[in-house]
């Protein structure tokens, strides 16, 4: 039986039994913070089964795309080993329980009708006190006693080892099913999760029945097809075979299962299946959680490629057959072909390009504890192996485990935590913590969202939480940083306030009853319900108070404008880009956005330029802006955008401006689009491999952004005296007349032309002065609306560069000439020691190498008074010297006391400074008193 059919008999075959068809959730389950990707079946429906929600069905079934890294070792060496699979299962929530969960696995099995597995290949076991399930396998099923086995907590029962060691909540017992294989072995097929207990505590007596029992089971698809087709491995069934062999066909070797390179081949195929999932999910390698993963699982492959002989990117080659595979079930793949195999190729070209020397290193470490007799490698080591060459501590691991050594994770943990990074070994939870929240939402299930229309509404509180505890009520009382406190939580019936979602900021504003005020300074979605965090403000508030809940409302307006200004944008970069250029994530805040899209290269500033005006053209069109609630399926049909990597509930509230965008959206938006005002594009730049942001402005933020741009191009005007569309030019020319002044007096003197410039008195457009202004910005290197005070700073460092110059003119020459004119033997030593009018570091060692250059040996100390209370020294020794043992750093210490200043540096030239101008006489003294009594040193 071929694998598609499997799943879709299966799924058939609990919606005939009264069974909700449930879609397979995203692989990153955002709404989950207590995993990383979706690791069971079970996981879409934790509220569920936690009775945090209202529910619309009691009886649920689906095929769940899975990823787990937990057995990640086993990949490629066991039969049944995966990163990414999926998971068949059937789920009830205080409907049916062990004799009807039991009864319809064992028909689904054995019936013709469905997989019609001989029942006599089939055996049981149950957890060990479970005298229940025993009974029904044996009275009603009609097992035999000896095809049904008890197990202990740790193998039949769910979490494993719950009753002992934890953790506390819901968990159970458990019934597997087992297929007898040809070999006389066994495979178990199928889990089933009576999911009926509360632990609280340590036993004996910990284990609490609930009002309410679950079923919770599942069916792992690929051994299900591999025990049906009757291959020996996950990795021989239909849908996993032919990856398996396009991979040997890439790497160029023959596909043999036992050998070392069969094994390499189908961890390849794991990991690449993996991959492009995620990747199509617009999850991309990257440092930190999921996207480690996917660093993690491409590189491991690409080291299985290259002790393969491969030394050029192959993986991306294999993602049209991971399509191909898998396109029944999920068609979407097909439409991102092209950005994953790039995505894929681009990691792997840079990983190719430091793995030899990785490799290597680690083959260096594996020395240097041979030779300390070490066993366990550095975690510290793993880090910099990481942080240099982007080896993966996992693979580092791996290679250390075929090796017979150990890996210190805590030394690597500890490391990367100094450098910022949230990387290593991620945990697959299925449970996450419980706490106050979690108790509101059991009780409330969830809170009825009324600002659509309303920013203004009466409610009921609740719930409150104090510090991280639920209390009855809160009183006002001091509160450090009112306006960012977050301790206090509050939970209404109903609510105006949005919660934070789909980028979009949670609101905030007052909620106020007769004795009090709260003061919301962020608002939260918790699966159903709406958190209001902030604090009391005045008086009291206690659960059960009626208030009134009061969204700020100019917030709220500059949030809708920004919000409906992401959809244009999003319109205009797939209008410009291609369709490829999808959003990746987004933050809508007051009159401000953030837009994150999949790019692999820079926008051109010609390209942003035309998706900015395609955006404002679309702002002054005045589309309306329209939301509708409709069946998923059909807004699809209509042309609604869908992301992917996105879980959409059915039906859908579809926000549509005018005819050209259509976008799946809970978020609040303008009702016209000239409402959005004003839009100014203030940045893009690159985030992560093929990911670009733009920054964006509306309303009043962009007309602020308008009027500093105008005001900042004034000053500089001012400042110069030029024409405002000469900025850039009249900075440009500022900065080499500076760069010319510098050399000039570094040569000690010579003549500078004015820089003058003209003020014609044009007015440009604003583009134009925003362009202007922009690429002055880029040539100075600094931020946008710091341009004005650099630019006021390099015209006064020109004026004084000028005087100096001027100064230079009227000071005696002091040439290396002339300097060599005034030189004293010591010994054989040409011994210079002189003050320069209008010195300067640059023209003083200057003058040294000139000198050196004309007469060896030679010591030369020249001084320079800079200002009333400053003196610089400059030193040096010619060659011969330095050879003989000279030391300049040592001359400049010794002599610097003198016009009471320090100093040092190298043994052929050395400088320091003073406060003393006055002393300098003595200090010339005493530096060549230094060469008289020390001649070495």
């Amino acid at each position: 039986m071929k694998t598609n059919e499997i799943r879709e008999k299966f799924l058939e075959y609990y919606k005939l039994n009264g069974h909700t068809i449930c879609p397979s959730d995203v692989l990153v389950p955002t709404w989950d913070k207590s995993v990383l990707f979706t690791p069971a079946g079970m996981n879409p429906f934790k509220d569920h089964f936690l009775g945090k929600v209202e529910l619309e069905f009691t009886k649920a079934t689906s095929c769940q795309k899975c990823l787990r890294t937990g057995d990640i070792d086993n990949v490629g060496r066991t039969a049944y080993h995966h990163t990414f699979f999926e998971m068949l299962g059937n789920f009830s929530f205080g409907d049916y329980f062990k004799k009807e969960a039991i009864a319809l696995a064992w028909e689904f099995l054995t019936n013709n009708k469905w997989l019609g597995i001989d029942a006599d290949r089939l055996t049981v076991t149950v957890y060990q006190d479970d005298d229940e399930a025993f009974k029904i396998w044996e009275n009603d099923i009609g097992l035999k006693p000896d095809r049904i086995s008890r197990l202990d907590e740790h193998d039949n029962f769910w979490p494993a080892g719950a009753p002992s060691n934890g953790p506390d909540g819901v968990c159970g017992p458990c019934s597997e099913i087992f297929f007898n294989l040809d070999d006389g072995s066994d495979v178990e097929i199928w889990n089933l999760v009576f999911t009926q207990f509360e632990r609280n505590g340590d036993p004996p007596d910990n284990l609490s029945p609930l009002p309410s029992k679950n079923i919770d089971t599942g069916m792992g698809l690929e051994r299900a097809a591999a025990t049906l087709q009757g291959v020996d491995t996950n990795y021989h069934i239909d849908i996993l075979r032919p990856i398996v062999e396009a991979a040997a066909e890439v790497c160029g070797v023959n596909y043999e299962p036992d050998s070392d390179n069969g094994r390499r081949l189908r961890r390849i195929t794991d990991h690449v299946r993996a991959c492009t999932f995620c990747i199509h999910e617009n999850v991309y390698p990257g440092p930190n959680k999921e996207q480690y993963t996917v660093k993690r699982l491409l590189r491991r492959a690409v080291l299985d490629g290259h002790q393969m002989g491969l030394r050029d990117p192959f993986l991306g080659e294999l993602v049209p057959a991971v399509v191909e595979a898998m396109k029944v079930p999920y068609q979407e793949l097909g439409e991102t072909v092209e950005r994953v195999a790039s995505v894929i190729e681009a990691e792997e070209d840079n990983f190719f390009g430091s793995i030899d020397e990785g490799l290597a290193r680690i083959e260096s470490i594996f020395s240097e504890m041979k030779s300390a007799n070490s066993t366990t490698v550095n975690g510290h080591d793993a880090a910099d192996l990481y942080q240099t060459f982007g080896v993966p501590a996992e693979l580092f691991e791996q290679i250390s485990v075929e090796r017979g050594l150990e890996f210190d994770w805590d030394g690597f943990k500890s490391a990367m935590d100094k450098h910022g990074e949230a990387s290593g070994k991620i945990a697959d939870e299925v449970m996450g913590n419980f706490g106050p929240i979690d108790e509101i939402k059991a009780q409330v299930k969830s809170t009825e969202f009324l600002g659509y229309e309303n920013t203004v509404a009466e409610v009921a509180i609740v719930g409150l939480i104090d510090e991280g505890k639920r209390v009855d009520s809160i009183a006002a009382r001091n509160i450090e940083s009112p306006d960012e406190y977050r301790d206090q939580q509050l939970v209404t019936d109903q609510s105006p306030f949005y919660g934070e979602s789909g980028g979009q900021v949670g609101d905030t504003g007052t909620i106020k009853t007769t004795g009090g005020e709260f003061r919301v300074n962020d608002t939260q979605k918790n699966g159903g319900i709406l958190v209001h965090f902030g604090y009391v403000s005045s008086g009291s508030v206690s659960s059960g108070d009626k208030a009134q809940a009061t969204v700020d409302d100019q917030s709220r307006s500059a949030i809708r404008r920004a919000h409906t200004a992401t959809h244009i944008l999003h319109h205009s970069l797939q209008q410009e880009l291609g369709s490829h250029a999808q959003q990746r994530g987004s933050k809508v805040t007051a009159d401000w956005l953030r837009f994150d899209f999949t790019n692999l290269s820079p926008v051109e500033s010609e390209q942003l330029s035309k998706i900015e005006s395609e955006s404002k053209a679309r702002v002054k069109e005045s589309s309306k802006v329209t939301a509708e609630t409709l069946p998923l399926a059909e807004a699809k049909g209509r042309g609604a955008m869908m992301l992917f990597g996105e879980k959409y509930p059915d039906p859908v509230r579809m926000i549509s401006i005018g005819e050209f965008s259509k976008e799946l959206c809970g978020g609040t938006h303008v009702a016209n689009s000239s409402e959005i005002g004003q839009f100014e594009i203030v940045s893009e730049e690159g985030v992560s491999a093929g990911t670009r942001r733009i920054v964006a402005i509306t309303g009043e933020k962009a007309h602020e952004y308008r009027e500093q741009i105008q005001s900042v191009v004034d000053a500089i005007s001012k400042e110069l005296g030029c024409s405002k569309s000469q900025i850039k030019e009249s900075v440009g020319a500022l900065a080499n007349h500076i760069k010319k002044a510098k050399k000039l007096i570094s040569g000690g003197g010579g003549e500078l032309a004015l820089l003058e410039f003209t003020d014609q008195g044009d007015q440009p457009e604003y583009l134009e002065l925003r362009s202007a202004l922009r690429q002055t910005a880029n040539d100075l290197n600094c931020p946008l609306f710091e341009v004005g005070k650099r630019v006021q700073a390099m015209h006064g460092e020109a004026a004084k560069l000028r005087q100096q110059l001027d100064k230079l003119k009227d000071a005696p020459k002091m040439d290396a000439d002339s300097l060599l004119e005034t030189a004293e033997s010591i010994g054989d030593i040409k011994v210079i020691a002189a003050e320069l009018a209008n010195g300067n570091p640059n023209l003083m060692r200057g003058l040294i190498d000139q000198i050196r250059k004309k007469t060896n040996p030679s010591a030369i100390f020249l001084a320079a008074a800079m200002g009333e209370d400053k003196v610089m020294l400059v030193a040096g020794f010619s060659r011969d010297l330095v050879e003989q043992g000279y030391h300049a750093g040592n001359w400049v210490k010794e002599v610097a006391p003198k016009v009471g200043g320090g100093g040092g540096g190298k043994p052929d030239l050395a400088q320091a400074g003073g406060k003393d101008p006055g002393k300098i006489g003595e200090a010339l003294e005493a530096a060549k008193e230094f060469i008289r009594s020390a001649p070495v040193g």
